[in-house]
């Protein structure tokens, strides 16, 4: 995948990840900027999701479960854990509806 592609796809995970966390009717802070995500709960902890470039990989660093690594998967179009190839989105929804006791439904 070239630099292009990884960029707007990158934009567009963060983008709906945003959206979706602050659909979601928690009390959350949401903050996209610069292809960077946070969402801070309301005891100060926060998770962090990022792209990184250079490996055409989104990091995820969590309160939960530490930091995780995450490739685009061109067959399912999700990202995979370049670990256990587990899944961003769920991984994260998870995390959040166990924070905060409200189910988080993450594309």
């Amino acid at each position: 995948m070239d630099e292009a592609a990884f960029e707007t796809l990158a934009a567009r995970t963060l983008e709906a990840l945003a959206s979706a966390i602050e659909d979601a009717g928690t009390d959350l802070e949401v903050e996209l900027q610069g292809g960077v995500l946070t969402v801070e709960l309301a005891d100060g902890r926060q998770f962090v999701v990022n792209k990184h470039a250079a490996n055409r990989q989104i990091w995820l660093s969590s309160p939960v479960s530490g930091a995780g690594h995450y490739a685009p998967d061109r067959a399912t179009g999700r990202w995979r854990d370049t670990r256990n190839g587990g899944d961003l989105s769920a991984r994260l929804a998870e995390e959040l509806t166990a924070l905060t006791g409200t189910s988080v439904a993450l594309p």
